[in-house]
């Protein structure tokens, strides 16, 4: 037998050392009542994650929920831009205090930290893993209903300690109607259930855009086999979202909370449905 490393989720020997995957979840601020925790991945980047990570936080708070969001993309961190938060965060009494925006979102991300938001962050692996840790133990959420975790894209360091970390209530897949959507989602949908996180559903991003002279769709990368895929991985579809200009410029602006959420809001009720079963 080879050298223990004491992760157990990438080893098949049964050691009286084993831990259960319960066990490696980390404990909340003594401060904090994180009800659910909702990760937002992608099997590969440009697919409008952050974006939709920020809509369906908006959704949620719209709805009176208690809403959070941890920017677990810490290289390439976007969701203060998209709420215009630049304050960096403050040491509290008993913790870290999240950033919080106009409505009243709370977020915490690495571009909180930095002097400049457009400084690089320059760290390997482990101390990526380690500040997530940070962000979920030592930040003081306080009542949370819901907090919408960013990720990376990809199936790397930070999705596997995220998945090993956190309590993950359920992952929603965020993908584009490209000839890629099979490869992207499928990534996505093993990663999860190797680590046995449920699978809440699918949200394609970039489905059509309208014409605003005559109304009609027009489908720029092609038809969508989103409902295919969903169909032979037995997962739902939640939203199918157009190409909203106004919504890009609303992310650029630092205005995303006024966006228009019509287009997901029956995804935060599916949402909301299957985790308070």
């Amino acid at each position: 037998m080879s050298e223990c490393t004491h992760d157990c989720s990438s080893c098949s020997e049964n050691c009286a050392s084993r831990q259960d995957p319960k066990d490696l979840i980390m404990e909340q601020n003594a401060n904090s009542n994180i009800k659910h925790v909702i990760a937002v991945v992608s099997g590969k980047g440009g697919v409008g994650k952050s974006l939709v990570t920020s809509l369906l936080a908006v959704a949620a708070h719209n709805k009176g929920k208690s809403v959070a969001i941890l920017d677990a993309d810490i290289t390439g961190p976007s969701i203060p831009k998209a709420f215009g938060v630049n304050d960096r965060i403050m040491q509290g009494e008993f913790g870290i205090l999240p950033a919080t925006t106009k409505t009243g979102i709370e977020l915490m991300s690495t571009n909180l930290l930095l002097e400049h938001e457009d400084d690089p962050v320059v760290w390997r692996g482990p101390v990526i893993s380690g500040v997530i840790g940070q962000f979920w133990s030592d930040v003081v959420w306080g009542d949370i209903d819901y907090m919408f975790v960013d990720m990376p894209p990809g199936t790397g360091d930070v999705p596997l300690t995220v998945f090993q970390s956190l309590p993950i209530a359920g992952i929603v897949v965020v993908t584009t109607p490209q000839d890629l959507v099979t490869l992207i989602v499928k990534k996505a949908y093993k990663m999860a259930k190797l680590m046995n996180v449920p699978i809440l559903g699918i949200v394609e991003n970039m489905s059509y855009f309208t014409c605003d002279e005559c109304g009609k769709k027009h489908y720029l990368y092609g038809e969508s086999k989103l409902e295919e895929v969903a169909e032979e991985l037995g997962v739902d579809v939640l939203a199918q979202l157009p190409i909203k200009p106004v919504n890009a410029k609303m992310v650029d602006a630092g205005t995303v909370e006024l966006a228009d959420t019509d287009d997901i809001e029956a995804a935060v009720d599916t949402i909301m449905e299957k985790l308070d079963d």
